[in-house]
């Protein structure tokens, strides 16, 4: 299991690394900018030297950086535009920083099938203009609310054949999003059967990274909703069958579930840890 937590930057990029160390944590996830704005301020090369020379010492494993909430590359020609210009810059980010995947949000519209086709688009022109080849691009599962695209295996499956680098960009699967959309988890057999149908339609070659979040809502609810591990509508023996997957050993898994510290002062991200670490029967180093 390589175990890791989205963790904060501030003071600079290479503290959420830091942060991971202190957790024993085997990779981690970040924003490599402010993601509430399209402005992408220039990255200081003293920065990047300090994040690589830290990364170095820890031994972090794969870095996980997550892209602007305020990105849609299914959006009318002014949104798309901004998008594409911010994934650009993101996704240039990473490679000067050299973390491995940026994931991103697919997008929203109402007519999917024409957010399907901007999508795949916008991507083959980010991946065209790029001028590293090392980061991944990976396309987030979503709950399936409203017109997001990306709730269901089918539609990231029809935007991975629209592109011209295909190996470029895979699939980042988010437990609560994708049982928020329907895809059962709670169950060996539930999880037997969803992993199958994101094996057959995606690939699970092509599945770069998982977020682990439990979920507040039921079922196909198509809200999203993160909860802490074990504490929500999938349960510990659902996430039990992530971490004892030996298909996925190589794979970043992620906590994204809520910040701060329970009701006996601990801290939710060594509690959910802690958690998944007995669930796979380890205690050492995620």
């Amino acid at each position: 299991m390589l175990l890791g937590s989205h963790l904060s930057i501030a003071g600079g990029l290479h503290h959420a690394l830091l942060a991971a160390g202190r957790y024993g944590f085997g990779t981690v996830a970040v924003f490599v900018r402010n993601q509430r704005q399209w402005h992408v301020p220039p990255l200081p090369a003293s920065a990047v030297a300090e994040f690589r020379r830290v990364r170095r010492r820890l031994g972090i494993g794969p870095v996980v950086a997550h892209g602007s909430y305020l990105v849609n590359l299914a959006g009318d020609d002014e949104v798309r535009g901004k998008s594409v210009a911010a994934t650009l810059a993101d996704l240039e980010r990473c490679g000067l920083l050299g973390i491995e995947y940026l994931v991103l949000h697919p997008g929203s519209r109402a007519d999917a099938d024409e957010g399907v086709r901007r999508i795949a688009d916008a991507l083959n022109e980010v991946l065209a203009a790029c001028r590293f080849r090392r980061p991944r691009l990976l396309l987030e599962t979503t709950a399936g609310a409203g017109h997001s695209i990306g709730g269901s295996f089918e539609q990231l499956a029809a935007i991975l054949a629209r592109l011209r680098r295909p190996r470029r960009v895979g699939v980042c699967l988010d437990t609560c999003h994708v049982f928020a959309a329907g895809y059962d988890l709670r169950t060996p057999r539930a999880y037997r059967r969803t992993l199958a149908r994101f094996d057959r339609l995606i690939g699970l070659d092509r599945l770069g990274a998982i977020h682990l979040n439990d979920s507040l809502r039921g079922l196909g609810s198509r809200l999203d909703r993160h909860e802490h591990i074990g504490r929500g509508r999938i349960g510990r023996a659902g996430f039990a069958q992530f971490v004892r997957d030996r298909r996925l050993a190589d794979v970043p898994m992620i906590l994204e579930t809520p910040k701060g510290l329970d009701d006996r002062g601990r801290d939710w991200d060594a509690v959910n840890a802690a958690v998944l670490r007995r669930l796979a029967g380890q205690m050492a180093r995620g």
